[in-house]
């Protein structure tokens, strides 16, 4: 593999430019929106919201200082016009975000207004400093309405961006919703059943934002059960959370909190079954201590225990449970994740014997996924895809153990075209899960000698809890 310093220098954008994929991408956009890149930015054409435009204003003949006043007019419509669109006609409603992306040839970020059409699914983006336009409106499928909230990383043709504000107040009003993160968290005693909690999960409209399989030592246990220090099962509860690896998850819907407990079912595994026969608790649990799943009562204890599994101050976290030894490597693909396929996908590998020792979601840039791709290149004519797939939304890497793991796994993830694979190996992942040559599902170690480096690059390179 090439260091990263290498991988750098080979991608980006000297001098601040666009990259060569992205000229001449789609349509040239209106003439109006040409006006705004350079025209001064007045409060009250900033403030203006409307759903369609206003008429320009007349010019009137009684002097130059009225016609003046005039064109200001005019002017401040048409920015108006353009910048909050006509809403009601097809293909022109559009929801306007503001996007960071870090340049690492510069070392900065840099900042977009990132427009969406979703009459057509097209985007369209414009360099916020420099007011020009940075990608022409073009159609890109990728992107999806749900995408679109604050806070989250969305990739457009392989640039990872970051939404960070809303760009207009329409996009405001139609689009902030009461979306919230909370955690979720999978107990020792139902980690072997991850594929069907994770299943459930997404069936219940939840999106998996984080997820990492931890072990926690006796001090982490001790923080996260800070409320129980009084309990008398407090030694118990302490024991048990460190008797095995848990699965920690952010997870996100509207009124995330109260869905997500609705979701567990009563605390105790044996009133669950009566009073929430469906719940997780019920189908999972045991008894009011293993009781599978756990999620926190409060909008601010999910923001404290989230912060202790996925801390945000750049100190390191619960340690991985990678074993590094008699291992491969596993990632499921963007695609999949995008799919709600993570489930399935985990259940496949477990029934077929294969122990996933270590899990974690990761949201790889272009040079990270270029150094992990490097053995493929000049080798594979999909190379320049291939990383562009995985560049594309998060994926899951996973550590897999079992006797002589690269060869049996490698068999039983099939050919790397699923065409192929459905009529040779119609058992194989691939066959099951995949779409095309890019898209099939999950990359697979290729070597015996490649499954450990490949396993270290995840869970001791990228992971930042090492």
């Amino acid at each position: 593999m090439r260091s990263a310093r290498v991988a750098r220098r080979a991608w980006g954008c000297p001098g601040g430019s666009c990259l060569p994929a992205w000229r001449g991408l789609g349509q040239t956009i209106p003439r109006v929106s040409v006006f705004w890149l350079f025209a001064p930015r007045s409060p009250a054409a900033a403030s203006s919201v409307r759903n369609e435009a206003a008429p320009l204003a007349p010019r009137r003949a009684d002097g130059a200082a009225a016609a003046r006043r005039g064109e200001a007019e005019a002017e401040a419509s048409a920015f108006a016009h353009w910048k909050e669109g006509p809403r009601a006609e097809n293909h022109d409603e559009r929801f306007v975000f503001i996007a960071e992306w870090y340049d690492p040839n510069a070392s900065l970020f840099r900042r977009y207004e990132l427009l969406f059409y979703p009459g057509d699914g097209s985007v369209e983006m414009h360099d916020v400093k420099n007011h020009r336009t940075f990608l022409k409106r073009t159609k890109y499928d990728e992107l999806h309405l749900e995408d679109l909230f604050i806070g989250n990383k969305v990739n457009v043709f392989s640039r990872q961006l970051v939404l960070i504000d809303y760009g207009d107040q329409y996009t405001a009003r139609q689009l902030g919703s009461r979306k919230e993160k909370t955690l979720a968290l999978i107990k020792p005693d139902a980690v072997s059943k991850a594929g069907e909690i994770i299943e459930m999960i997404n069936k219940a409209g939840f999106t998996i934002t984080k997820l990492k399989m931890m072990m926690l030592s006796r001090k982490e246990a001790m923080d996260f059960h800070v409320d129980h220090q009084s309990r008398p099962f407090l030694n118990e509860l302490i024991q048990f959370i460190t008797s095995g690896p848990v699965i920690a998850m952010e997870v996100l819907r509207e009124d995330a909190v109260c869905e997500w407990k609705r979701l567990l079912g009563p605390a105790n595994s044996g009133m669950a079954r009566t009073d929430a026969p469906e719940s997780l608790r019920a189908l999972f649990g045991t008894d009011g201590i293993r009781n599978a799943v756990h999620g926190p009562d409060s909008f601010a204890s999910a923001a404290r225990e989230m912060e202790l599994f996925f801390p945000s101050s750049g100190v390191c976290g619960p340690a991985n449970t990678a074993k590094f030894t008699n291992c491969t490597c596993c990632i499921i693909k963007p695609h999949a994740i995008s799919e709600g396929l993570l489930g399935k996908i985990l259940m496949a590998i477990r029934d077929a014997g294969f122990e996933i020792s270590a899990m974690q979601m990761f949201s790889m840039d272009r040079v990270n996924v270029e150094e992990f791709y490097e053995v493929y290149k000049g080798v594979v004519s999909e190379y320049n895809e291939m990383v562009t797939e995985v560049c594309s939304g998060p994926c899951v890497a996973m550590e897999i153990q079992q006797s002589n793991p690269a060869k049996t796994f490698r068999e039983f993830c099939g050919p790397a075209d699923p065409e192929i694979a459905r009529h040779l190996r119609p058992g194989t992942l691939r066959a099951i899960f995949g779409k095309t040559k890019i898209q099939n599902a999950v990359h697979c170690t290729d070597l015996p000698e490649d499954g450990l480096l490949e396993v270290q690059y995840f869970f001791k390179i990228l992971d930042n809890s090492e």
